[in-house]
């Protein structure tokens, strides 16, 4: 099952970060950002959490519906390498 996050942006990054988190623990290794609709740098920095936290439970975390704005970011920032679209 995989985790939908509508909006990753400082005001709420914290409180989806949990959820991803959980989705993680379950077994679930697949971020969904198709509807994703409002973020900012906030989302790579979840995306990068939620990369160390199913690299810790033996998961290859899968990112699918990557908006172009948000890769920008990732290849901004030099991380786009350690993300799987």
């Amino acid at each position: 099952m995989a985790y939908f996050p509508s909006s990753l942006t400082m005001q709420d990054a914290a409180s989806e970060l949990q959820p991803g988190l959980d989705a993680i623990r379950s077994g679930f290794a697949d971020i969904d950002l198709s509807r994703l609709e409002r973020f900012d740098s906030a989302a790579v920095a979840a995306l990068l959490v939620w990369r160390r936290a199913a690299q810790s439970a033996g998961l290859s975390l899968r990112i699918a519906g990557v908006p172009a704005d948000l890769q920008s970011l990732a290849n901004l920032y030099g991380v786009a390498e350690l993300l799987t679209y």
